[in-house]
């Protein structure tokens, strides 16, 4: 019996879409392209999610491999990226409604440390039950570890988990360590009718 909901925070509670800043701070086609592989598909926003690189080390990192012309916009992109994120159509009113029924609810994010500060965009951290970003723990998913570090620091049972996540294999990572999965495709209808409606988990 699913008790406990886990989700991943880009693009399932916070929208989540390079295109944003690149086409805020950048000039031109060449300049978004040249950022877009650098910072956004580059080595260090993976380092960023680990909890080993910072964002002025990741400026100063990239700064190495973009023409001079190109810096001023690239650190708007590494400082202010977060402008592009928004809450996701429906999941408050979903996460709200799984609330109300009993569900415990967590969060299971790839962040940096930046997490802290525009995640509060969604909602207060005691709104869900436990929190685990994957720079504090410098592991991602779908390490399985990562899962099984959520599982046992709030002491939940993976049998009675559900994971949704906007990425296939972060959902494969979560049924490696027991849980159940769903790929998120903006159905939050669908999650509600399946998972959500007619249950309560006290009855």
């Amino acid at each position: 019996m699913i008790r406990n909901i886990v989700l991943d925070m880009g693009n399932v509670l916070l929208s989540y879409d390079p295109n944003v800043p690149l086409n805020k701070f950048c000039r031109t086609p060449e300049e978004r392209e040249t950022i877009r592989q650098e910072l956004f598909l580059g080595p260090e926003w993976k380092q960023g999610d680990l909890g080993l690189m910072t964002n002025e080390e990741k400026y100063d990192s990239i700064c190495k491999r973009v023409p001079e012309s190109m810096r001023g916009a690239l650190k708007r992109c590494v400082f202010e990226w977060y402008i592009c994120l928004s809450p996701v159509s429906g999941a408050r009113e979903f996460c709200q409604y799984a609330k109300e029924r009993g569900f415990r609810l967590y969060v299971l994010s790839n962040a940096a440390k930046d997490f802290y500060g525009y995640f509060l965009d969604f909602a207060p951290f005691d709104f869900f039950d436990g929190i685990v970003v994957s720079a504090d723990l410098h592991m991602v998913k779908p390490d399985i570890r990562i899962y099984q570090s959520l599982l046992e620091k709030f002491h939940l049972l993976s049998e009675e988990c559900l994971f949704i996540d906007d990425l296939e294999e972060n959902v494969e990572g979560a049924k490696q360590a027991g849980m159940s999965g769903e790929v998120f495709r903006g159905d939050f209808d669908r999650l509600k009718k399946q998972y959500l409606e007619g249950r309560r988990i006290w009855d």
